[in-house]
């Protein structure tokens, strides 16, 4: 019998706001990096048929490109809409014990709210992709989470336009 092997798949797309103003720094060589946190909503009925609300917060990660978009379009409350992979890491805390994160390595995030252009509210939809960790292969595309909204959510983004 021939052995099967599992797929590989890493996965995650989360909405959410920030719960602070992103940590922007650069490594030894130079590369620009960005961490921060969102606030993931979820909205479930419990047993009595009352709707609850649970949040889950999510660590994001992003480099290069990327990082320096985030860096200057987030703050504080900003709406994100982040298409990654989970990765995990270890380091040591102050008091020397072994600490081990799993955050979402952003390979494309969709910056959601509005912006003030000229007077007029406009959604801010551009989106950034990053193909791998080189500044060689990173390009921007433009609005290419559309595809994965439905009409409804079309309509809402471009409600105020």
């Amino acid at each position: 019998m021939a052995d099967l092997k599992m797929p590989e798949l890493n996965s995650v797309m989360v909405a959410g706001n920030l719960t602070k103003d992103p940590t922007f720094r650069e490594t030894s060589n130079n590369t620009p990096v960005v961490n921060f946190h969102v606030a993931v909503n979820r909205r479930y009925k419990d047993s009595s048929n009352q709707w609850q609300e649970d949040v889950c917060y999510v660590g994001v990660v992003a480099w290069n490109k990327l990082a320096d978009s985030c860096r200057e379009r987030l703050t504080k409350g900003s709406a994100v809409l982040i298409d990654g992979e989970l990765q995990s890491r270890t380091f040591k805390t102050d008091d020397n014990k072994n600490r081990t994160i799993v955050e979402i390595k952003a390979k494309r995030i969709q910056f959601l709210n509005k912006v003030e252009k000229n007077g007029v509210n406009e959604t801010a939809a551009k989106n950034f992709s990053l193909g791998s960790n080189s500044d060689d292969s990173s390009t921007y595309e433009n609005n290419s989470f559309n595809k994965f909204l439905t009409d409804e959510e079309s309509n809402l983004l471009n409600e105020d336009k």
